[in-house]
């Protein structure tokens, strides 16, 4: 019994499955402990949830940046650019 009183009352722990659960599979041990202190911690129900939605979001952000283009710079911005540093260096 006082490794179950353990497992209800550890937000620690399951914080810390919670975020192994995204990375990689839980043990069986660990989807029991888990599901036991989710049952009755409305706060890391809350956290999971949440945290699963922020790694969905930067997810989908690497995948975005992956499937765009990188930003290039024109030739005008180059040539301004060139100048600028051109006259900084003249100065001294």
């Amino acid at each position: 019994m006082n490794h179950l009183k353990r497992v209800i009352y550890n937000c620690k722990q399951a914080t810390l499955l919670i975020e192994k659960k995204q990375v990689k599979s839980l043990t069986f041990r660990e989807t029991i402990e888990l599901r036991i202190h989710l049952a009755g911690c409305t706060f890391c129900k809350l956290y999971s949830k949440q945290s699963s939605m922020i790694n969905k979001m930067v997810q989908q952000l690497y995948i975005d940046s992956i499937q765009t283009t990188p930003p290039t710079l024109t030739d005008d911005f180059k040539k301004e650019l060139q100048e600028r540093i051109e006259d900084e260096l003249n100065k001294n």
